[in-house]
């Protein structure tokens, strides 16, 4: 078997799976080698019925698609396209949760509560809504109504935009690339890429950039937030992840997705007493929730429940043979589940009008009903209990120690502490050359790449140069996994001054901020270190980056996009398919930076990603003329060697 991945729990499966006769999407992606070459490049249109065109980006063959596309236009418009797609998956998350807490505040829902209300009351007086009445109820009420209006807006910015720095904000504005409606520039994206019209890639490209920035900061802004008033605001909490999770003699039900809304009232029906002494009766110790995805995240952050894995592995948590139901919602759901689950006993329910799946189980999601819903489901998975086939159960026993839970404000008090919640310690880390800076870390799996690979490599090779790591989605399933969240253990592979800090202030190097959607959270972070001061009054000037060395959907393309046009330049791999073009490979990598502070680095090498990362926080550390670096990097010594090199660099000080 090539290789596959470099988690062994994975490794374990893929040769259950092999053995079981069972295909997964690592076989399924092998199926389709080789690839389209002229789809790899992006030069392939399908806009019409005249086509599938192609375009030859090499001179010799068609120059132009059968309307008279260039291969500038045709490549900026499947960008735009798949941004269109992405912006619309995560925008529709944040207005199911506005919706949710719209039910919620008018007694219209089963089970669900506003827990959050300081977050509550800061978002209403943020939204200019009058708070002096206390009424918690009607606050939530006209905030999930104002946040519902920012879909349909027609006219003006969307509310949630004016967060960004001014500076951000002029860009924005000079670009014409300022959202007026999440909804509205998603459409009129659309709009653009229908067959005879737009054909100026640049022009794209600015549109593509309108709804990603809607996304990020209006659509994925506003999903973080309502989902912390919903649900309550994350804090610190220990679990485990990996698929040695699931238990040898509980009945084991994963949730998969990204939706928070039904797998809480899930996770709080599971714990009940009531469904433990059902599990019991049925022969079980007790009964296991974990999650897969963003689900798993959302459900990590708040309940502590255990992570079974990341995008890849949702076949796999099945191969184990001991799940007994895996319940999914939206987004990043394999269809090739239903061909896995019929080969165990595993029972695969779908919940959502969006996602049905040929051969699950449907049970359709209703706020109204879902406590009702819940109890149900948990119920079908404890009775399915007994149908479990001892002899082709094989649970790995991999799982690692964490910590998740880190939010904007949160940080707060970790690094300042209770009485003196600041982010001048990050900044002063920062400005003293303890840290280099701060890179986000984010995004999904990729069966072209060896599964988790990119993401370890990558981080570590940050790590031990003094930079801090923020992540979300399966990227912090992957470093979940791994240990790198374990405020200990992760300590070996780090620089001595990010350590030094770590230590200080009690936390992992490498901190969990949440799901997808949750990339939110990292620009709310760049805001507070721009507030703090000292490095830079705008987020193109800070020392930080971005990266999604493992990108899979359409979601990291809206992603990619938002969060370079916000001033942070982002590592993307495996690269947008714009290799066919000059021109649209060229203004992403280089003459993006002119328009919004910052570009993106293709790179498939993830040690060479990583260095061209450090030379970019490094670059941005000389305009800021800041302190050279107080330590060397560990470059790969032993940890007693490092210490050695520490002492004589704090000797030379």
């Amino acid at each position: 078997m090539k290789e596959r991945s470099v988690d062994k729990a994975t490794l374990q499966m893929l040769e259950k799976a092999k053995c079981d006769n069972v295909c997964t999407a690592f076989e399924r992606s092998d199926m389709q080698d080789p690839r389209c070459g002229f789809g790899e490049l992006g030069v392939c249109c399908q806009q019409c019925y005249m086509g599938p065109c192609r375009v030859d980006p090499f001179g010799k063959g068609a120059q132009y698609g059968a309307c008279g596309i260039s291969v500038d236009g045709i490549v900026a418009r499947n960008i735009a396209r798949a941004c269109a797609v992405g912006a619309s998956a995560h925008s529709d998350h944040g207005r199911d949760i506005a919706h949710n807490l719209y039910m919620t505040a008018l007694g219209k829902t089963q089970g669900y509560s506003i827990v959050d209300e300081r977050k509550l009351f800061v978002i209403a007086e943020e939204f200019g809504i009058d708070t002096s009445s206390g009424d918690t109820k009607k606050l939530a009420a006209e905030v999930a109504h104002k946040c519902l209006e920012q879909f349909g807006q027609q006219e003006g910015e969307v509310l949630t935009t004016q967060r960004a720095p001014e500076k951000q904000k002029e860009r924005w504005r000079k670009l014409k690339v300022m959202p007026r409606g999440i909804d509205r520039e998603i459409v009129e994206m659309l709009h653009m890429v229908h067959v005879g019209m737009d054909a100026d890639y640049k022009n794209t490209l600015l549109h593509a950039i309108k709804a990603a920035v809607g996304d990020g900061w209006g659509g994925s802004m506003i999903a973080t937030d309502l989902t912390d008033i919903q649900f309550g605001s994350p804090n610190p909490v220990r679990s485990k992840a990996n698929l040695g999770v699931l238990g040898e003699n509980t009945v084991n039900i994963v949730v998969h997705g990204h939706e928070p809304t039904l797998s809480e009232m899930i996770v709080k029906v599971a714990r009940s007493p009531e469904m433990k002494a059902l599990a019991k009766q049925k022969g079980a110790e007790d009964v296991t929730v974990a999650g897969i995805c963003c689900t798993a995240n959302e459900i990590l952050m708040r309940q502590g429940a255990p992570l079974a894995g990341n995008y890849l592995q949702q076949e796999l948590a099945i191969v184990t043979g001991a799940v007994e139901a895996m319940i999914v919602d939206v987004q990043c759901i394999m269809p090739g589940l239903n061909q896995v689950a019929p080969c165990y006993h595993t029972k695969l329910i779908t919940t959502s009008k969006k996602v049905r799946i040929p051969g699950a189980i449907h049970y359709q999601f209703e706020e109204e009903r879902a406590v009702d819903i819940a109890k149900k489901i948990v119920t079908e998975a404890i009775e399915n209990y007994p149908k479990r086939d001892r002899k082709r159960v094989q649970i790995p026993a991999e799982s690692s120690e964490l910590v998740a839970g880190f939010t904007t404000e949160n940080v707060f008090y970790h690094l300042g502490g209770k009485f003196r919640p600041s982010y001048k310690p990050l900044n002063e880390g920062i400005i003293q050359g303890r840290l280099r800076g701060v890179v986000g870390v984010v995004g999904c799996n990729n069966t072209k790449t060896v599964h988790d690979y990119n993401h370890l490599t990558f981080t570590k090779e940050l790590l031990k140069h003094d930079v801090l790591i923020v992540t979300t989605g399966c990227s912090a399933g992957c470093l979940c996994k791994h240990g790198l969240l374990d405020s200990e253990d992760a300590l070996q592979y780090c620089g001595y001054g990010l350590r030094e800090i770590c230590e200080a202030v009690g936390i992992p190097p490498v901190l969990h901020v949440g799901s997808c959607v949750d990339n939110s959270r990292i620009l709310t972070a760049c805001i507070e270190m721009v507030k703090e001061g000292g490095i830079g009054t705008d987020i193109s000037q800070l020392p930080v980056a971005g990266s999604a060395p493992e990108a899979m959907s359409h979601k990291a393309t809206s992603i990619g996009l938002y969060v370079v046009a916000s001033g942070i330049t982002t590592h993307f791999n495996p690269p947008f398919q714009v290799h066919g073009s000059k021109k649209v490979l060229d203004y992403l990598s280089n003459e993006m930076e002119k328009d919004f502070g910052a570009n993106f680095i293709f790179e498939g090498d993830p040690k060479k990603a990583a260095q061209k990362i450090i030379a970019h926080l490094d670059k941005k550390r000389e305009a800021l003329k800041l302190k050279p670096m107080m330590y060397p990097p560990l470059n790969g010594e032993t940890e007693k060697a490092a210490a050695k090199k520490q002492a004589a660099a704090v000797a030379g000080n």
